[in-house]
């Protein structure tokens, strides 16, 4: 119920009584304190809104979806799966060094001050890749993210789906 009422406010007043029919505008779902602050909050609407127009709006069911993602009770299994489609930014299935470079950018900042030299850059992307990369074809799978995650008890805890 708490999730419903949460839903329905992010909706104009006219549309409410039928907030589980409708969809609410990713402007909307941008508004919400847990997103408004966050650098991924353009890839996590992305990740779960099931808009067949591309738009980013979310269902009343996609809302649960990432609410449930978001949640304490979560699965770090869960957790690394949806964060793993957030960082990949061109949702090609896996973390390239395109990925990689957009997710340190989002991580350190888009101005000019915060970001790293193109030699940073190149360097932590290969220390990404040296510790992720077990099959060394350059890219960051699934399975690979996951397994690296796993050895990071605090994921869960600190990972972009954070509340």
């Amino acid at each position: 119920l708490s999730a419903y009422k949460r839903f329905s406010e992010l909706l104009p007043k006219e549309e409410r009584e039928d907030a589980y029919s409708a969809r609410v505008p990713k402007s909307q779902i941008l508004t919400l304190p847990e997103l408004r602050a966050n650098p991924f909050q353009h890839r996590i609407c992305h990740v779960f809104s099931t808009s067949e127009t591309g738009d980013d709006s979310m269902s009343f069911e996609d809302f649960l979806d990432m609410l449930s993602v978001f949640s304490d009770s979560a699965t770090s299994d869960v957790k690394s799966h949806y964060a793993f489609h957030i960082f990949d930014f061109n949702d090609d299935g896996i973390l390239d060094r395109k990925d990689l470079e957009h997710l340190v950018n989002c991580l350190t900042g888009q101005g000019e001050e915060c970001q790293l030299s193109i030699t940073e850059m190149e360097q932590l992307i290969q220390n990404i890749l040296e510790e992720s990369d077990f099959d060394k074809d350059g890219t960051i799978s699934l399975p690979e993210f996951q397994h690296v995650v796993s050895r990071s008890p605090d994921f869960a805890r600190c990972s972009v789906l954070q509340r």
